[in-house]
């Protein structure tokens, strides 16, 4: 058997007992010349019983044995047969046997016929998946061999010449080890002596390239029986070798498929999700793997269902994985992460544009599909020794993601047609996790697009306090939550500090926070209190649940939010604030003394509690105090109590003189390690005050006198501050505010001028009611002070005053005053 390769399993070898299948050998009239330990047990004849016999012996009746006279005839034309047969057990009662017969040659000629039989009725038959048994039933060729007590060959049948190419005249009289080489006759042989020894049948499998089929390694089942005389002692072994390469391959191709669905897709890393289906390819399917994908799509960017032929430039590719038997030939032709241009007549532009996936076999030695315009890269392709190549196009909802590229070179197998089933088959699971990665890595995008624009990009005190923060949602998959944050500047030099937080996490709640942060800004412009302000909010909230539970096609879900609304006054010093349901602020002094003032709770908002009113609290802070603004998700855990959280809130803000910046860096530090389970906000907010010499301000009489001597002051204040660009301008607002005043209330009036980042001209009075700016029409007496305002001032408003109301202006300073 010297043209002949065979090779054993690179796993262990499988031995194993199959007691049901039995197997008799019967001479050419029908008498039994050899009988199994398994016949025994299947009809209950011992050897003594029936080597000798003939084989009727066993038939239930004389008809059946006048019908097995006519099926020997038949045998003899046919070469064997195979079916259904009645058989008596020893004990009298009938057993449907599957039966097959083959016809074995021996030396000068001589014939023998081997009987293999299975019970059809034993529980066994579907519980036991042995190759020989499969092949019985489904009557596929199966090689059988006869060695006597010295392991050499005494008959043989045709089948076994179609497994392993050698005549049947060479085997007689020859042991394996003079046909095959000598590990693998060794292993036969072991496994035969054991047979011989013990009686039972066991099973040996292994790998070999038949001559019918040189190019592609096969995989048999080799089953050995023990072959009794009368005596019982041993004659010999009896081989039954069945070509299981299909339902081997069948077996692998599941293996890799389960070690897919494990291995592929562990994270929603578009990179990685490469990387790992090339991992998973080498060495399972071939000897090296890459996968590119489309330059966009890392990005999340979603290509378009059609690649763009018409410039005649195949789209970029960025390399996603590599893996390689060789570790250096990793970084050729291209590295991990590196973009590559194909070659427009390659293959690999080819697949790209069609999706359909290419096999080629054999790698011709002068050509090949990679980038023929890099001659150096593409000789060093040739040089690894490629013999054999796939390309597999990456699809998903009807578009091209990228390639797949699998080639050999040590296994010198070429790639088959179930080889690319195979390979479609692992790219095609690839492809679904890289889908899911794509649209996460998309609605993440637009995720942190949308948390983006709903928090304010910049946050800017003004003159009145210096801020930072920090924001972290619970929701790091999507980087949106429910938390937000804000600083407002508001008229006369005041800033509005607010932090809140809407029940849930994730996009809905985002979206959500959007809309109570449009809100709170909308009231922050009409200048209420902190409670007003609070008290209008609950009431937004009440609507928008009242406003879902309206759409009938969807569950309504109630919205909840708690929310801390601060305004700081830089003049006064002081600062008025109230809360709905939030926790209460930290006041951090100078010396980093840590107080929380006594500010009621509130009830959160959209709880339909509106008719419990919000309480405000005014403070007075010294320059240089800290107020920490803060959500539950910074003081809350699984695993401590809130006063836990709070006291490690305070000891990491109790640090005098540091930087706004490093307090927010050592809060987050003290945070538990684990992964927040609510959004965390921080705002930290250091206050100013404005120096006595930039505020200028006047009690005026209500009499229409006062209109001439407020401009005056206003006047000489201006020149004061070097700011006699202003002086025009802010005469005439001066003179429009302060004669609306006098018109318009019986009380004491107050000139306010303010240097800041701008230039505030308030007039206050005792009149509650706001003024409206009115569109006067050419002949209308009436209605163009207010008109005059706007146009001469950035911008303009009214706000409830202690006593009254204050009617304000702003102008811009001009670039050398906004310098000092």
């Amino acid at each position: 058997m010297t043209n002949t390769d065979h090779t054993p399993l690179a796993e262990p070898v499988s031995l194993r007992e199959m007691p049901d299948a039995a197997i008799a050998m019967i001479d050419a009239e029908g008498t039994v010349a050899g009988w199994t330990h398994a016949a025994q047990e299947l009809v209950g004849y011992s050897p003594r019983e029936m080597v000798g016999r003939s084989v009727t012996h066993m038939l239930p009746s004389s008809d059946e044995a006048l019908r097995a006279s006519a099926y020997a005839e038949e045998f003899r034309a046919q070469g064997g047969w195979s079916g259904t047969v009645a058989v008596r057990h020893r004990d009298g009662h009938t057993l449907t046997m599957a039966l097959r017969v083959s016809l074995l040659w021996g030396q000068d000629a001589d014939t023998r016929w081997l009987v293999s039989v299975t019970d059809i009725g034993s529980s066994s038959l579907g519980a036991t998946d042995g190759p020989v048994r499969e092949s019985l039933l489904a009557r596929a060729p199966i090689g059988i061999a006869v060695h006597d007590s010295q392991l050499r060959c005494t008959w043989v049948n045709d089948a076994m010449e179609h497994h392993d190419g050698t005549p049947r005249d060479r085997r007689f009289g020859r042991r394996l080890q003079d046909s095959l080489p000598a590990v693998e006759a060794e292993a036969l042989e072991v496994v035969m002596r054991q047979v011989l020894k013990s009686g039972t049948t066991m099973v040996h499998e292994y790998r070999a390239w038949p001559p019918a089929d040189r190019r592609r390694e096969h995989a048999f089942s080799a089953t050995f029986f023990c072959l009794q005389g009368a005596d019982g002692t041993p004659l010999g072994v009896c081989s039954m070798t069945v070509d299981v390469t299909g339902n081997r391959r069948a077996r692998e191709r599941l293996a890799i498929l389960s070690e897919a669905s494990t291995r592929i897709g562990s994270s929603l890393d578009l990179m990685q999700t490469g990387q790992e289906l090339a991992e998973l390819a080498v060495p399972l399917l071939a000897d090296h793997a890459i996968v590119d994908l489309l330059e966009s799509v890392p990005f999340g960017v979603e290509p378009s269902a059609r690649i763009d032929t018409t410039t005649g430039r195949p789209p970029l590719l960025r390399r996603a994985g590599a893996a390689s038997i060789d570790l250096g030939l990793l970084e050729f032709p291209w590295a991990r992460e590196e973009v590559i241009r194909p070659f427009p007549t390659s293959l690999f532009a080819t697949a790209l544009r069609t999706g359909t996936s290419y096999l080629e076999p054999v790698l011709a030695s002068h050509s090949g599909p990679w980038v023929a315009s890099d001659p150096e890269r593409t000789q060093q392709v040739r040089d690894s020794g490629i013999h054999s190549l796939m390309v597999v196009p990456i699809r998903a909802r009807r578009c091209v993601l990228g390639l797949a590229v699998f080639g050999r070179s040590e296994e010198q197998t070429p790639f088959q047609e179930d080889d690319l089933l195979l390979a479609e088959e692992l790219v095609t699971r690839a492809a679904l996790s890289l889908d899911n990665a794509l649209r996460y890595a998309r609605e993440r995008a637009a995720a942190l697009t949308l948390q983006r624009n709903l928090l304010p990009h910049r946050v800017q005190g003004g003159a009145a306090v210096e801020v930072a923060t920090r924001y972290v949602p619970a929701d790091m998959d999507h980087g949106v939550g429910g938390d937000w944050f804000d600083v407002i500047e508001l008229s006369g030099a005041r800033v509005a500090l607010v932090v809140g937080d809407v029940i849930g996490h994730g996009i809905n709640a985002a979206a959500t926070m959007g809309r109570l942060r449009t809100a709170v800004r909308t009231l922050a412009d009409l200048e209420l209190p902190p409670d007003e302000l609070l008290a209008q909010l609950d009431d937004t909230v009440r609507r928008l649940n009242d406003q879902d539970a309206d759409m009938s096609d969807q569950v309504p879900a109630e919205v909840g939010a708690t929310c801390l609304y601060a305004v700081y006054d830089p003049v006064t010093r002081r600062c008025t604030m109230a809360r709905a349901g939030h926790p209460p602020p930290m006041i951090v002094d100078a010396q980093g003394q840590v107080t929380i003032p006594d500010l009621p709770a509130g009830a959160p908002l959209g709880l339909g509690l509106g008719l419990v009113p919000f309480d405000s609290v005014e403070l007075e802070l010294p320059e240089g105090s800290v107020l920490a603004l803060y959500s539950d998700g910074l003081i809350e855990s699984r695993d401590e109590d809130i006063d836990v959280g709070q006291d490690r809130l305070g000891a990491a803000l109790a640090q005098p003189g540091a930087s706004l910046e490093d307090l927010c860096s050592r809060v987050m530090e003290s945070l538990p390690t684990q992964a927040p389970a609510d959004d965390v906000t921080l705002l930290l907010a250091r206050t100013h005050a404005l120096q006595p010499t930039q505020v200028a301000s006047w009690d005026l009489p209500n009499d229409l006198a006062t209109v001439s001597t407020a401009r005056q002051l206003a006047a000489r204040q201006l020149s004061e501050w070097g700011l006699e660009s202003l002086v025009t301008p802010v005469e005439l607002i001066v003179s429009e505010l302060v004669t609306n005043a006098i018109r318009h209330c019986d009380g004491p009036i107050r000139l306010r001028l303010i240097q800041h980042r701008v230039l505030t001209c308030e007039v206050s009075d005792t009149n509650v009611s706001h003024p409206r700016r009115r569109h006067p029409r050419t002949l209308d007496e009436h209605g163009r002070g207010l008109h005059l305002v706007a146009q001469l001032s950035r911008r303009w408003g009214s706000r409830c005053g202690p006593d009254g109301k204050v009617v304000w202006a702003e102008q811009d300073l001009p670039s050398q005053a906004v310098a000092a």
